[in-house]
């Protein structure tokens, strides 16, 4: 089958194995897939994984390896699939309370211990695997994963509906959080760098500002830290009110010293969150309350993946999506 492949090197393998079902496990056929950030630091040696990258899809089910008839019914179904399982170790402390995206002998796909999306055919769980509503898109639904990890900070953090909230960053990550936020009807200010971007978030109903144009004020409950770079922590931390809540969406590895001296005086809490539950997030798409097109910079065939990954590369890129 064809799989974009990286081994110190990104490729394109046109013969590379097919997978087989275990048991309990479904075969899918892969339609789209899109190209995640996580995908490009890999390249650069993130984790060092090697194998078939993509964590972001949507297939269809051909084959499950069971009789069981839960896991029979799966087979035709338009399916994603949440990116992480845990080892169902009966003594496993993180899978006994159901929270096995931190099980330290977890399976992550296209990121650690199990190849990725980014082929024709991916075997995974069927107890991972959710279907697509009818009136969702393929083009939507690719989306689920970072929709999913945006809500996650509901999941996480109670936000009383009169907080301010405000999201810095205005790529991927943040329009997403932004887009999430505002559909809980939450008091959403998105702060970025590129109009374009922000006419996204703004076309939707979300208040933006230009960060030339904004003028920062410690005046509010929840901050958003969604920038991607190493300054992001410190300008949030100036932006949350004492006794507010610091959000790092972020995985910026960085040796810049910090002054985390606000965080004490201002009794400031600082909450990581990473991914997320799939079902609220398909039940968002479901009902129209937003809308990813936008997002879609360009579609490439899997035999111009490569040429895909060179565009994602872009600052002007949102969202590179690759078809199988």
């Amino acid at each position: 089958m064809k799989a974009i492949v990286f081994d110190n090197e990104l490729k394109l393998d046109n013969n590379y194995p097919n997978p087989m079902p275990q048991e309990g496990e479904a075969l899918i056929r892969v339609t789209l897939a899109g190209i995640c950030n996580t995908d490009y630091e890999i390249t650069k040696g993130y984790m060092g994984y090697v194998g078939v990258l993509g964590h972001e899809f949507v297939g269809i089910v051909e084959k499950v390896n069971s009789n069981k008839p839960e896991d029979l019914k799966w087979i035709g179904k338009r399916v994603v699939a949440e990116i992480s399982w845990g080892c169902d170790d009966p003594n496993c402390e993180w899978c006994a309370k159901k929270n096995y995206r931190h099980c330290p002998n977890r399976h992550t796909i296209g990121i650690w211990k199990k190849d990725g999306c980014m082929a024709e055919y991916i075997t995974l769980p069927t107890n991972i695997l959710f279907e697509v509503p009818e009136n969702v898109t393929d083009e939507q639904a690719v989306f689920v994963e970072p929709l999913a990890a945006a809500c996650e900070i509901t999941e996480q953090l109670h936000i009383e509906p009169t907080a301010k909230v405000l999201v810095l960053g205005d790529g991927k990550l943040g329009l997403t959080t932004a887009l999430t936020l505002n559909a809980h009807n939450l008091d959403v200010l998105l702060v970025g760098k590129h109009q374009n971007k922000l006419n996204i978030a703004k076309a939707q109903g979300v208040k933006t500002k230009l960060l030339s144009d904004f003028i920062p004020e410690k005046i509010y409950d929840v901050v958003v830290e969604a920038t991607g770079s190493a300054s992001g922590f410190e300008t949030s931390m100036s932006l949350t009110k004492p006794r507010g809540v610091l959000v790092l969406k972020s995985t910026v590895a960085t040796g810049k010293e910090l002054n985390l001296a606000p965080i004490v005086i201002d009794e400031i809490t600082v909450l990581g969150s990473r991914c997320g539950q799939f079902a609220p997030a398909l039940r968002l798409l479901e009902k129209n309350r937003i809308d990813f097109k936008p997002f879609i910079t360009q579609t490439y065939t899997v035999e111009n993946a490569l040429e895909a990954f060179e565009a994602n590369k872009s600052k002007e890129s949102l969202k590179i999506l690759i078809k199988f």
